[in-house]
């Protein structure tokens, strides 16, 4: 690990410590750690995506759902608002440069959830990607694992 901001950065820390509070206790649990893993493969980052795979199996979800993450549009094992919620993921995770998030994006979400649900949810898309952030740049490694 290059640095840990946790130790050098104890505010800025703090902070983004304070917007996980906000973020894991608004949007259901199993729905943000697939939102976490789908932004953390994304991003390509080694320590989220391990960190929020075996947090997700701890809570029961099965490893055939955790890996079909990265393929969600194809697979029969996702609701349609889990796919709506991943699509969002995928948009805010990946801002296009002319468009943001699209209306097809935003109006499949808004199908499936409320205002305040959308907005929790992209709390929590900022969330995590605040995390991955701060964890490829820092190096931070996934523990070892038997």
């Amino acid at each position: 690990m290059r640095m840990n901001l946790s130790k050098t950065h104890k505010k800025g820390y703090a902070a983004v410590l304070g917007l996980e509070a906000y973020a894991s206790q608004s949007v259901p649990k199993e729905l943000y750690e697939l939102v976490k893993l789908r932004a953390s493969i994304l991003n390509g980052c080694s320590f989220c995506t391990d960190m929020h795979s075996h947090d997700a199996m701890e809570m029961g979800m099965s490893t055939a759902k955790l890996f079909a993450v990265a393929a969600y549009n194809d697979s029969p094992l996702f609701t349609d608002a889990e796919r709506a919620a991943l699509r969002l993921t995928d948009a805010v995770t990946r801002l296009d440069p002319a468009t943001g998030v699209s209306d097809e994006v935003w109006d499949a979400a808004a199908d499936e959830f409320s205002e305040e649900e959308i907005g929790n949810l992209i709390l929590a898309i900022a969330t995590i990607n605040v995390w991955n952030r701060i964890a490829i740049p820092t190096q931070l490694e996934p523990p070892v694992r038997d």
